[in-house]
């Protein structure tokens, strides 16, 4: 009998050997099936995020697609090019030397029309009808002056002829015809400096281009 056999037990009890058995604790079946979910979903993030990695470097149609896209200025835009924006902007307003305006005085200076009158003729405007304002408008404007023609001239016209008079109005009326009416104001002191009114002519004929690389 082995050291190991406590006494007064044998047969199937019999304990051969010089080692104790170890017993071990039954493994617990939740910390396996824990186990198994951790796997699955981290197989299934790996598995995702690769799928972004291929979205984003391929151009694709979801966020990381268009962050791209905006990043690099993707050719998918379909930018126009600046001079034909120019171009077009230049083509929608007329030149002084189409513009004939009318200049009338609503103040009580006397000559005030004329002079100006002299002045817009020698920047190329087209000269009309010198002298007082109609009784709606005299003494009335308190402005520097109104532009006054019909409403096609707001957006050509009188567009063109207030960079020659800063602080006037812009005001319509039903005449038909593309000359504009330029009815001197209170607040008028003088026209725009020659300089300045040259700008402010070519920013509206010849706008800026947009930054190459601003989204569409």
């Amino acid at each position: 009998m082995s050291m190991l056999t406590p006494p007064g037990m044998g047969g199937k009890y019999r304990i051969t050997g010089d080692r104790y058995p170890r017993m071990r604790r039954p493994r617990s079946r939740r910390r396996l099936v824990f186990a198994a979910l951790g796997s699955v979903v981290a197989l299934g993030l790996v598995g995702w995020g690769t799928l972004q990695l291929i979205d984003v470097f391929s151009g694709g149609g979801g966020k990381g697609g268009d962050t791209v896209r905006a990043a690099r200025g993707s050719t998918d835009c379909k930018r126009e090019p600046a001079s034909s924006s120019r171009t077009a902007a230049a083509k929608k307003l007329p030149k002084p030397s189409d513009i004939t305006v009318n200049v009338y005085n609503a103040t009580k200076r006397s000559g005030l029309a004329k002079d100006t009158a002299k002045a817009l003729e020698k920047r190329g405007f087209k000269i009309g009808d010198v002298g007082n304002a109609p009784k709606a408008y005299d003494n009335k404007v308190k402005a520097s002056g109104i532009l006054l023609g019909a409403p096609a001239s707001a957006e050509g016209a009188s567009r063109v002829l207030g960079t020659q008079l800063a602080g006037a109005q812009t005001k319509n009326d039903a005449r038909r015809g593309k000359d504009v009416d330029l009815i001197i104001g209170s607040g008028f002191k003088d026209l725009a400096k020659q300089k300045d009114a040259d700008k402010a002519l070519t920013a509206l004929t010849k706008p800026s281009p947009k930054p190459s690389g601003s989204p569409c």
